[in-house]
């Protein structure tokens, strides 16, 4: 039998700090602004916070390039805010969780200033640095911003390694020393009391030996680097010794956001027995839609077909039953709005394939996760104008494929970024109609989407027929029900382009969801006259075998 633990019950909602609510006026989210809104998160009924990076940063990439990791970013208030809230998220019932950022950090930390310093400075090797290659790089990998990974320092005529941002040097996790510094910085957040971490591209941590070249079948300028940092040989090792060294002495939750990973890996990371970490975010569900030139990466507008998002979810589900513990989610900071991606945002179906999508994923196994303004509906920005973005990923692209290389032209590109731009999901929490909905009283460091005035929190709390309240149900449900939590996964009809059916079984009992993923009236019957008992729909009443435009409905027998 499983042992059954508090994190596999629990249900995630993501702070995104900077754009959840703003208490002094300067146009950006803070701590105290979190504080504030502590109640409306009890409300949902979720049990842990995860909050995205609050350390100080000079916020190249909004946070995740990270100076020092025991201080408070100044524009999101204090360490002594930090534990007021810590304490009054606890008094409520709530855990909160921290992001760990330790692939890199920011070129502003003391750890860099000082190994750019010299080649025989004490923390020269808490970096990875490297002589050039015939006057150029020491290999062909290209960032993930856009560029090379490399980056030439004139003073010790090396370059240091950046899978991200210039400002984002990679740590070198083959130094002990750099580990050990990494095991105290955890111990100090886990002494305060928080629950647990989110890991960043945690599964990077190990790059290959040697830095080879890594293949280029398109003969790119620089080609994809993740098929050599994504799984190193090294990870599984880093992941048992933060185990042994941290984690294990603590009662807390971890998640490793993995790139490429695939099930055989994330049972070896997340394994009941493995000793690592409690389960990991995988992408298959959320790169389905890729473009077909692989020089454009993540960026396209392809609608995504169900077959493929079913054959990416159910791979998961089935491959982790019993083994691992899978990680639930639709979208975060780094993602495109759910509803918008695979549901429907027009307003004649935006509640309806909202609630969709999420009874579909919270009757999944795994931890479900909620970011901020899903549980509203809340949508794509569809910014028509590039001086309207902020993030650095989508401004880099455009420079990159639109202006140097010419491999797509303006037009196409903003409506890639319409579909795909982190800053869709970035834009400001919706709470009411008010001027800037909310959020500030300053103007705000990204803009509004434009349908706050009919798409806000205070709208919702006043209709109990909302997505609000349907994600609060969903969640009462998964605490009181163990087929939801435990029960095994079964996928119905996988050919199936226009239905998502699945079955979940636990002690005898069975639970079916049905899902119809378009704007039209379809058929289908499942258990035929076995009598089943309506536990939840997004419709008044049940027409049987009839489906309705992104109707969802979940049985129980």
């Amino acid at each position: 039998m499983m042992k059954k633990k508090w994190w596999q019950k629990a249900v995630v909602y993501q702070v995104y700090p900077r754009s959840f609510q703003d208490s002094n006026g300067d146009g950006i989210g803070d701590l105290a602004g979190v504080l504030q809104r502590l109640p409306y998160i009890k409300k949902l009924g979720v049990d842990v916070i995860w909050l995205n990076p609050v350390y100080k940063s000079p916020d190249k990439d909004n946070g995740y390039d990270i100076s020092d990791y025991r201080d408070i970013q100044p524009k999101f208030g204090n360490m002594e805010i930090f534990d007021k809230l810590l304490h009054e998220a606890h008094r409520l019932g709530l855990k909160i969780v921290m992001d760990l950022v330790v692939n890199h950090t920011s070129d502003q930390h003391k750890w860099f200033q000082e190994s750019r310093k010299s080649v025989t400075n004490p923390y020269r090797d808490f970096y990875i640095w490297r002589d050039g290659r015939n006057g150029k790089a020491p290999n062909n990998w290209g960032s993930y911003f856009g560029g090379s990974t490399w980056d030439y320092d004139e003073a010790t005529k090396q370059y240091y390694l950046h899978l991200f941002a210039k400002g984002q040097p990679d740590l070198n996790w083959e130094n002990p020393t750099v580990r050990e510094e990494i095991w105290k910085l955890m111990r100090f957040w886990l002494d305060k009391g928080i629950d647990g971490f989110r890991m960043d591209v945690i599964n990077f941590i190990s790059k290959p030996a040697g830095l080879p070249d890594a293949p280029n079948p398109k003969n790119a300028e620089y080609a994809d680097v993740e098929p050599m940092v994504a799984d190193g040989a090294k990870v599984n090792d880093y992941l048992r010794e933060m185990n042994e060294q941290v984690l294990s002495k603590y009662d807390v939750m971890s998640v490793g956001e993995m790139p490429s990973s695939k099930p055989e890996d994330a049972v070896q990371y997340s394994g009941l027995e493995a000793g690592e970490l409690n389960m990991v975010f995988q992408f298959d569900h959320v790169t389905l839609a890729l473009n077909d030139d692989p020089r454009l990466g993540k960026w396209d507008d392809k609608p995504i077909q169900l077959v493929d998002l079913k054959r990416a979810l159910s791979r998961w589900q089935q491959a982790l039953d019993g083994k691992g513990w899978n990680s639930l989610y639709w979208n975060n900071h780094d993602r495109a709005r759910a509803v918008s991606r695979f549901g429907n945002d027009s307003p004649e179906f935006r509640e309806r394939s909202a609630k969709m999508l999420a009874a579909t994923l919270h009757m999944m196994q795994g931890t479900p996760y909620i970011y901020q303004g899903e549980e509203l509906g809340m949508t794509n920005a569809h910014f028509t104008d590039l001086q309207q973005y902020r993030d650095i990923e989508s401004l880099e692209a455009y420079h990159q494929l639109v202006e140097k290389e010419k491999l797509t032209d303006h037009d196409s590109m903003m409506r890639y970024l319409a579909t795909e731009s982190r800053d869709n999901a970035r834009t400001p929490m919706q709470w009411d109609d008010s001027q800037n909905a909310g959020f500030t009283e300053g103007t705000p460091w990204l803009e509004l989407n434009k349908n706050y005035h009919e798409l806000n929190a205070q709208r919702e709390l006043e209709d109990k027929d909302s997505v609000f309240y349907f994600y609060q149900e969903l969640i009462n449900m998964r605490h009181k029900s163990d087929l939801i939590v435990y029960g095994d996964y079964c996928e119905l009809d996988p050919a199936d382009n226009e239905v998502f059916a699945y079955k979940r079984h636990y002690e005898g009992k069975t639970l079916l969801v049905i899902s119809n993923f378009t704007a039209k009236d379809v058929t289908r019957s499942y258990d035929g006259e076995v009598q089943k008992k309506l536990l939840l729909s997004n419709y008044e009443d049940d027409l049987k075998t009839r489906l309705r435009p992104y109707e969802v409905k979940v049985y129980s027998y």
